[in-house]
C-alpha cells in the first residue's frame, strides 16, 4: 500500500510539473513572430483563371521569331537528328516532306508524327507561329 501511495505521489508531482513546464498552451505572439510565420508558410505561386493572363501570351506569339522558336523547341531533335527527326539543311531527308506539300508539314507539326509530339512538345505555341517555324525550316532545307 505504501508503494502505491509514493507511485500516485510521484505521478500527481510529474504532472504538476509538466503543467508548469508546457504552460497553458495560449502563448501570445508578437508581430513580427506572427510575420515570420506567415512568411514561412505562404503558397508559392498563384494559380489565376480569367481571359486576361492568357491574351499577353498570345500577343507574345505573334512577335516571337522563328529562328529564335526553333531553337528552343526543335533544335534538340531536328538539329541533332535524334529520334529519326530530319536535320535542319539535308536537303535530302527533307526532299520528300517538302514534295507533300507544306499544308502537310504544317498538319505533322502541329498534331505530332510518330516520335515527335504535337508542337514539337510546346504546347503553348499557337499553330500559326508552328507554322512560321516549319517555313523557317524548310527555307533551311531546300
Amino acid at each position: 500500500m505504501l508503494v502505491m501511495a509514493l507511485l500516485v505521489a510521484l505521478f500527481v508531482v510529474i504532472v504538476i510539473i509538466a503543467r508548469m513546464v508546457a504552460g497553458d498552451g495560449e502563448t501570445e505572439l508578437s508581430e513580427a513572430q506572427r510575420a515570420a510565420i506567415a512568411e514561412q508558410i505562404k503558397p508559392v505561386g498563384e494559380v489565376h483563371v480569367g481571359s486576361a493572363p492568357a491574351a499577353a501570351p498570345a500577343a507574345a506569339q505573334a512577335a516571337a521569331d522563328p529562328a529564335q522558336v526553333y531553337q528552343q523547341s526543335c533544335f534538340a531533335c531536328h538539329g541533332t537528328g535524334a529520334a529519326g527527326a530530319p536535320k535542319v539543311g539535308d536537303k535530302a531527308a527533307w526532299a520528300d516532306r517538302i514534295a507533300r506539300g507544306r499544308e502537310a508539314l504544317y498538319k505533322s507539326a502541329i498534331s505530332g508524327k510518330g516520335a515527335m509530339p504535337p508542337k514539337g512538345g510546346n504546347a503553348s505555341l499557337s499553330d500559326d507561329t508552328v507554322k512560321a517555324v516549319v517555313d523557317f525550316m524548310v527555307s533551311k532545307s531546300r
